[in-house]
């Protein structure tokens, strides 16, 4: 007789919960956790860490070292709660209403979970291995899953499948939009507001730039290919952050701003934003004739590749077996690792429990029926890796 792994996946994201990984922070705490409770199992394990250890990618892998196994990809970090109203701890698992409330338990610890929760009977019956493979700083651009896919193209048996656990709703999603995130400075020089001729206002220069900007998110949300399967169907660029300046009578010295674009391809964001990186070259040189010190630097701070639909993709008939997903092909508007999985030769879908609707917000929460179908997906994908 099979056990029901909901109730184990829900005492491993009540636990999960209790860490605060917010990106900001390290996720060193969680992974040891995680370490852990695969040594209880004889699972082995590896860090792939970031450049001063602070974070840690983790893999592991449950049964034989051989090729054509499947990847279950989440990432530990999760977003910020300052400012937002919740009514519960947001790192305490709270159930009520048929949900599960709680900082990443949608976006995306009860997916980690549900992987954890299948280890068990794994690493009692698989003849295929499943590789998991739990990232880091996936939400300030998708930073730390380059250096594991990387390792995992490199020195593991190719598997065939992998599933990244992004919130779909246990649903199959065989593509999103790429996103890269750049940020401006402008620098000026300070002077009394009373005398703005002696100075270079940092601000009111920023201001133009974040003006042809805006004129730009126009442009490219009139211009969309009508047979686009994404919502909203083309590019998308919005200014996410401003600060700037000192007081209301000082001419500001730095204005700093950053701003993401999503685009579904095929034009690269260097392409779509190639004008204005030359009005920043121009602005650049017009700063330095007026004050030396000033000028204009763009950085792009990440470029997270779109994740294409893949014909006959083997890991899109993959997860929906294991969902029990007969619907139609679906992309999703939200950036995640699956591009670079995909972009690293791996064939790759999208499919998780609960909705990004609920990602990111106050009080977020995972339907329980959602935990369900994804214990679901864990005991078919037990089944198939019994499989000789």
């Amino acid at each position: 007789m099979t056990t029901d792994l909901y109730p184990a996946a829900r005492d491993l994201l009540a636990k999960l919960v209790s860490f605060d990984t917010t990106s900001r922070g390290s996720n060193l705490e969680l992974i040891a956790w995680v370490e852990g409770y695969l040594d209880d199992l004889s699972v082995p394990h590896r860090r792939v860490p970031n450049a001063d250890g602070t974070k840690t990618n983790l893999m592991a892998t449950i049964g034989p070292a051989i090729a054509g196994g499947a990847v279950l990809s989440g990432h530990t970090d999760v977003v910020p709660v300052d400012g937002q109203p919740w009514t519960t701890d947001p790192f305490t698992l709270h159930e009520a209403d048929g949900r599960l409330y709680g900082r990443g338990t949608c976006d995306m610890k009860g997916f980690l979970a549900l992987a954890l929760a299948a280890a068990p009977e794994l690493a009692k019956v698989a003849r295929k291995p499943v590789h998991l493979a739990f990232s880091y700083d996936e939400e300030i651009g998708c930073l730390g899953a380059p250096h594991m896919i990387e390792v995992i193209r490199r020195e593991l048996p190719a598997p065939a499948v992998v599933v990244v656990g992004e919130p779909t709703n246990m649903e199959a999603v065989n593509g999103h939009k790429g996103i890269a995130t750049f940020h401006v400075t402008v620098t000026g020089r300070e002077c009394h507001s009373s005398q703005p001729h002696l100075g270079v206002s940092a601000v009111m220069e920023a201001v133009k730039l974040m003006g042809s900007l805006n004129a730009l998110s126009a442009r490219l949300w009139d211009d969309v290919d009508p047979a686009s399967p994404f919502t909203p169907k083309g590019a998308t660029l919005t200014i996410g952050q401003v600060h700037g300046g000192t007081a209301h009578n000082i001419i500001a010295r730095e204005c700093h701003f950053v701003f993401d674009l999503r685009s579904p391809g095929p034009r690269t964001p260097a392409e779509i934003i190639a004008p204005f990186l030359a009005e920043c070259a121009a602005m650049d040189a017009a700063l330095k004739a007026r004050a030396p010190e000033a000028g204009v630097v763009v950085d792009m701070h990440t470029d997270v590749p779109p994740f294409l639909p893949e014909p006959d993709g083997a890991a899109e008939a993959f997860a929906r077996r294991m969902a029990g997903d007969n619907g139609p092909p679906r992309v999703v508007a939200f950036a995640a690792e699956a591009g670079q999985f995909q972009q690293a030769g791996f064939s790759t879908v999208i499919c998780g429990p609960g909705s990004i609707d609920q990602a990111h917000q106050p009080n977020e929460f995972v339907e329980i029926a959602q935990m369900q179908r994804g214990a679901t997906f864990m005991r078919r994908l037990i089944e198939w890796a019994a499989e000789s």
